[in-house]
């Protein structure tokens, strides 16, 4: 752990299943469901295969995690904390592993869709994937920002390793974190509640 202030920063970054959103990704029946190993990356796994057998199972995996989307329910304390940083003018962006219509599908269904502008919305086909820093890279380069003042948050190892390895700060939302996550993270909270009370604390502006 850091000893600054990762919350002291405008340009926000968030991680979307299981952050925003409550988990709802069973990986290893999804993984069961398209036939790939057990306990191997989804994306990497179908990346790896002939181009004609990952498009094929790549629409499958669309068309399951549209099905997730559709049912999606915010994490308790996003829409405030989305609001409040909203309120310090902050920007708001997501960096997720899950494909565009399926992210604005989940977005719709938990509540969340008005906090994000799709152009600060980046997606499995408009970076490669985290665990790498592209898309947080993207991100700033889209608000012209350096990642000195920028926070990525996430629930898992691959959100830290992204936001670590762009050099911005890095904050995870686990309730009982494993040591790989903690590793990377500059700040940890159980819960977006935590986050925002302690973001609470801190002066109204930047």
């Amino acid at each position: 752990m850091s000893d600054f202030d990762p919350l002291a920063r405008r340009n926000w970054i968030f991680d979307m299943d299981g952050t925003l959103t409550v988990a709802a990704h069973d990986f290893d029946a999804i993984r069961a469901e398209l036939g790939l190993p057990a306990g191997e990356p989804i994306l990497e796994t179908l990346a790896s295969m002939p181009s004609e057998r990952a498009r094929e199972l790549t629409a499958r995996l669309d068309e399951i995690e549209l099905g997730i989307a559709r049912r999606a329910r915010a994490q308790a304390g996003a829409p405030e904390l989305l609001q409040e940083l909203k309120a310090r003018g902050s920007r708001l962006g997501v960096l997720t592993r899950n494909s565009m219509p399926n992210v604005m599908e989940t977005l719709a269904a938990a509540g969340l869709v008005e906090f994000f502008e799709p152009d600060f919305i980046v997606d499995r086909d408009a970076a490669t994937p985290k665990p790498s820093p592209e898309g947080v890279n993207r991100l700033l380069h889209a608000w012209r920002t350096d990642p000195q003042e920028a926070v990525v948050v996430g629930d898992y190892v691959f959100d830290m390793i992204a936001g670590r390895e762009a050099g911005a700060a890095t904050v995870l939302i686990a309730r009982e974190p494993t040591d790989d996550h903690a590793t990377y993270a500059d700040a940890v909270f159980s819960d977006l509640a935590e986050l925002l009370l302690a973001l609470s604390t801190r002066s109204d502006e930047y």
